[in-house]
């Protein structure tokens, strides 16, 4: 456990300093805030790369979702405590160099205005170390390391929000790419974000011998409330990113005779 919580404490840290430090020296033409943004979601993609590895692993080592156990459901869970606290800071440095770069001086107001645009990014950092991470380490005793698997794959469509946010820091909304990217972040959302909870109800229910709709009222309350706060943001970012990619697609095509 201390190993682990080390490893993760120098890893993304250290990670964040070197892209930064590369992107600097390779592209002098951006601006601080350009480097540190492109770095965060960097770094973010990295360890959602792993998570989804880690899920992978886990889901398919467990033929048995309740009793069947993996070293990585719990191990990987230290290694996250760090990038969470670590992605909490980052993305107050993203904010603080933005007004830096506007010619603004840091206060109170900086630190207010991240809490104001980040305050849903906020509460789910802080559910998962508060909630989840006592949940996965000790509450859930030596039960059910395929659903921790499980909401580890809900990382696979980081990459491509990041890749859309640096896109859109680069101002390439009008290319191709972009486009793609988008058509890929929604199908990864919806898939390993939302249908994930059928999905994993349904596991159960095929362990069990139930149906789909009859696993509800077969496990314990706690754990259907818990699904539906962990779902409720997630149906929500998706609202989100469904409005952008409609006014995208919607956009009329540029007047090139203008």
């Amino acid at each position: 456990m201390l190993l682990t919580l080390a490893l993760g404490s120098l890893f993304f840290p250290g990670l964040f300093a070197l892209c930064t430090w590369g992107l600097r020296r390779a592209r002098p033409a951006w601006s601080d805030s350009d480097c540190v943004m492109i770095s965060t979601r960097l770094v973010s993609s990295v360890q959602a790369v792993l998570a989804t590895g880690s899920g992978i692993v886990i889901i398919r080592s467990c033929s048995d979702v309740i009793t069947d156990r993996h070293w990585l459901a719990r191990e990987y869970v230290w290694f996250l405590i760090p990038y969470m606290i670590y992605d909490s800071y980052a993305m107050y440095l993203c904010e603080w160099y933005r007004t830096r770069d506007q010619n603004h001086r840091h206060s109170l107001t900086t630190f207010r205005n991240f809490l104001s645009k980040n305050r849903l990014m906020i509460a789910h950092h802080a559910v998962i170390l508060f909630a989840l991470v006592p949940v996965a380490q000790r509450l859930r005793g030596d039960l059910g390391d395929f659903f921790v698997g499980c909401i580890f794959m809900a990382e696979l469509s980081t990459p491509f929000v990041s890749l859309g946010r640096v896109l859109i820091q680069l101002k390439q909304q009008r290319t191709l790419l972009y486009k793609v990217n988008g058509i890929l972040t929604l199908t990864t959302f919806l898939s390993c974000r939302i249908l994930l909870f059928p999905f994993m109800y349904w596991s159960y229910g095929q362990q069990r011998g139930l149906s789909l709709l009859q696993v509800p009222s077969r496990i314990p309350f706690y754990c259907n409330v818990a699904n539906a706060v962990l779902v409720a943001p997630q149906i929500y970012w998706f609202s989100l990113l469904c409005k952008k990619a409609a006014r995208l697609f919607d956009r009329p095509p540029d007047n090139k005779d203008g």
